[in-house]
């Protein structure tokens, strides 16, 4: 079958008339091959497009951690922006939009690798594209440098705490301290394992390495700096992908709440934006996991010249702040996950809080719950798009909203 793509889907597949879904393809290009299941999976490109570029990762064709590497970056930043404006026009709203902020290429500094034995020894990589087989990437594009050169101790990690048959996972952190490394699948933790790991983390200078839920050893802090403030994260905690692009969405929140005495941050995390905030405000910090918010408490214990910061461990989906418990704070810093914060943000509506900064990752909650503040008297003010997921379809957004 031929066929004309006329645009990327969501996950940064061309889609033709059909729909037929077409891996690695751009707007405009014309195409040629077997058509399955609504797929074209091996396609011939007969027209190319002009924002077609030669991806410069070789091992792009078969991994599956981007997808947007044969597009030019002009072409991907135009796009990021268009799904991020497209999720607001379908609930009929407009907003003023800051140019993309784009992390550089190597600067993930956190990562998800899967790791299996191997005849020989053991692989570790991402899987393949839209398969479960792990392909080696000695050459990737994305990673620091530090979170590539741990690949030898994931190896010998695989060797020691997996079986012939399991494949195992690994949260890959950069940290002032060294690499911090989170073991999920492995075999489980008795005593001689428990040693034999602490070995190679020595041997091999990680940090800090946790084995399900259970640390096996901390050879130094895996420290992070918010603002300069340090922070210990606990394993495997939520971190921005890249330094830069925590640090673009960090710029546009303070600018947001610039101003304010007293700050309300939903989701807080370990403080990403807690801890900046807290040089100019009080801050009250909430989140559901507590062992976050201990990261965040000693840090701000610890820290210079900040003012009073106070936590609150509380499961926002099931019990979001009310009105009441709003009333007081000049400004809302709120930063939820994927599904965003449908409860909490009607809460918020129904509050008289004048000034809201979102941060989210999905377009279409984001969207969703712009709406409802917008229902209830607040103006985008503006919107910042953050690509710190460089070649792939995700994006971040940072937003201002003030209550008219």
């Amino acid at each position: 079958m031929k066929v004309t793509i006329e645009r990327l889907g969501h996950l940064g597949d061309g889609i033709a008339e059909g729909p037929v879904f077409v891996p690695m393809a751009l707007p405009g290009e014309v195409v040629e091959g077997d058509v399955e299941g609504g797929k074209m999976a091996a396609p011939r490109i007969l027209e190319p497009s002009s924002d077609r570029v030669k991806p410069p990762c070789s091992h792009y064709k078969s991994c599956g951690g981007c997808s947007l590497m044969h597009a030019s970056d002009a072409f991907v930043a135009n796009w990021k922006q268009d799904v991020v404006r497209r999720a607001l026009e379908t609930h009929g709203l407009t907003a003023e939009f800051r140019p993309i902020q784009t992390s550089p290429p190597q600067s993930r500094r956190r990562a998800g690798l899967a790791g299996k034995r191997t005849k020989n020894g053991a692989m570790i990589g991402f899987h393949t594209r839209a398969s479960g087989i792990i392909i080696e990437i000695p050459n990737c594009k994305l990673l620091e440098p530090a979170v590539k050169e741990a690949i030898p101790a994931l190896e010998a990690l695989t060797i020691a705490g997996t079986s012939r048959k399991a494949e195992i996972s690994f949260t890959v952190t950069q940290t002032l301290g060294g690499v911090d490394v989170l073991a999920q699948g492995g075999k489980p933790l008795d005593g001689p394992l428990r040693i034999e790991l602490a070995g190679i983390a020595n041997q091999f200078g990680l940090a800090r390495l946790t084995w399900e839920d259970e640390l096996v050893c901390e050879i130094h802090a895996p420290v992070q700096e918010f603002a300069g403030h340090r922070v210990t994260p606990p394993a495997g905690t939520f971190l921005q992908a890249t330094k830069d692009g925590e640090n673009a969405l960090v710029s546009a929140v303070l600018e947001t709440v610039s101003g304010a005495e007293k700050v309300l941050d939903l989701f807080s995390g370990c403080g990403t934006f807690s801890l900046p905030i807290a040089e100019q405000a009080e801050v009250h910090a909430v989140e559901g996991e507590a062992s976050m918010l201990t990261a965040l408490d000693q840090a701000w214990r610890f820290g210079k010249g900040l003012k009073h910061l106070t936590t609150e461990a509380r499961d926002l989906f099931r019990r979001p702040l009310l009105p009441d418990e709003i009333k007081g704070f000049d400004a809302i810093v709120i930063d939820p996950p994927r599904a965003g914060a449908e409860a909490q943000i009607a809460e918020i509506a129904a509050s008289k809080a004048g000034l809201v900064s979102m941060v989210s990752c999905n377009p279409v909650t984001f969207a969703r719950d712009a709406q409802t503040l917008v229902g209830a008297g607040f103006e985008i003010g503006f919107v910042q798009v953050v690509d710190q997921f460089r070649w792939s379809p995700h994006v971040e957004i940072a937003a201002s909203f003030l209550r008219r």
